[in-house]
């Protein structure tokens, strides 16, 4: 008698990620028009909300399992709710596939952090991370330059530009740069109308990005004098660097009450070299300020009170950053109170 063992196979996993209204379930439900009949597919939705509605717009027949995560974000609120909802969902299901939608609202790096895990790393067989962006609206300033959009957009390995038949010439051209703009991070860009995407296109391994994040330059010295490790913190200030395909990233987040002297501030970043572009927000004696700078163009303008001041410089290559920091905390107008 010849007994077959049954092994755990870890479960295909997506994250669909992306700004409100920006198309994420209309993708959903195309991809979920492609499971093959022998197969059970299951779907993890986060709504902001107490009210269900997207799991309404999902497929209820045979084959699929949709669960609602409600109230609060998964990505950010506590990670009990998410991991007794994913447990019980793979659990009864035993999906061939999952897909997870979190809220609009969320921070898709913060979600894949927490997947990638080793507690989950024998159930879930991380994808490559998407986040839609909605192309009829990117001729819209105020709404691209968000930080919480731009948090999704640079989390993502996939970016699906949505309402592709409905962009204007205005559009495409703001595509054309923000394209541009984060070739830094390796992407790949994927134009639809209605949500027509093949499984194919996004069925492709996550990529780990080695980001750490560190105490500041200046406060790494104590750590090397001391031969003591560097740790990982989480908490603010820190400073963290990551390379991909010859471009580096490095950037800054700082606590929103330091207040930085707009004047100096301003002069350190335009004498900066060999960089491709510099992008921060930053608490100043002109109030807050948001820096968008590339080599055409120094553009800056006034914007409302964020959670912390940052910034990031994309370079081709490695810079001086201890140096660089140095300079930036000398604009620092409250140093002798903190």
């Amino acid at each position: 008698m010849h007994v077959k063992l049954l092994i755990p196979q870890t479960v295909p996993t997506h994250i669909i990620s992306g700004f409100l209204g920006a198309g994420k379930t209309t993708l959903l439900q195309h991809l979920l028009s492609q499971k093959p009949e022998n197969e059970v597919w299951a779907v993890l939705m986060n709504e902001f909300g107490q009210i269900g509605i997207d799991q309404q717009l999902l497929p209820q027949q045979q084959g699929y399992q949709v669960k609602e995560l409600l109230g609060g974000c998964l990505c950010c609120s506590s990670q009990l709710p998410l991991h007794i909802a994913l447990a019980r969902l793979l659990t009864e299901t035993q999906p061939d596939r999952l897909f997870i939608e979190p809220t609009g609202l969320g921070h898709p790096a913060q979600l894949v952090e927490q997947l990638t895990e080793p507690h989950w790393q024998s159930s879930l067989n991380m994808r490559a991370l998407i986040t839609v962006l909605d192309g009829s609206r990117l001729h819209e300033e105020a709404w691209v330059q968000q930080n919480l959009y731009e948090d999704q957009l640079k989390a993502a390995q996939i970016v699906v530009v949505s309402h592709g038949d409905q962009m204007s010439g205005t559009d495409e051209k703001a595509l054309e740069k923000l394209q541009e703009e984060y070739q830094a991070y390796s992407q790949s860009w994927f134009k639809t109308a209605n949500g027509e995407l093949a499984l194919d296109a996004i069925d492709h391994p996550h990529l780990v990005t080695s980001r750490i994040l560190q105490p500041l330059l200046m406060q790494q010295k104590t750590f090397v004098s001391a031969q003591e490790p560097i740790p990982e913190i989480k908490q603010l200030p820190y400073h963290y660097v990551e390379s991909s395909q010859g471009y580096h990233v490095a950037g800054w987040k700082m606590p929103r009450r330091w207040i930085f002297d707009f004047d100096s501030l301003f002069e350190l970043l335009c004498n900066q070299s060999n960089w491709l572009r510099i992008k921060a927000i930053f608490n100043t004696s002109q109030g807050w300020m948001i820096f968008n700078f590339n080599p055409e163009q120094f553009n800056y303008k006034t914007g409302q009170a964020n959670t912390d001041s940052r910034i990031e410089i994309i370079t081709s290559q490695l810079g001086n950053w201890l140096d660089f920091e140095k300079q930036l905390m000398a604009c620092r107008l409250d140093e002798q109170n903190t």
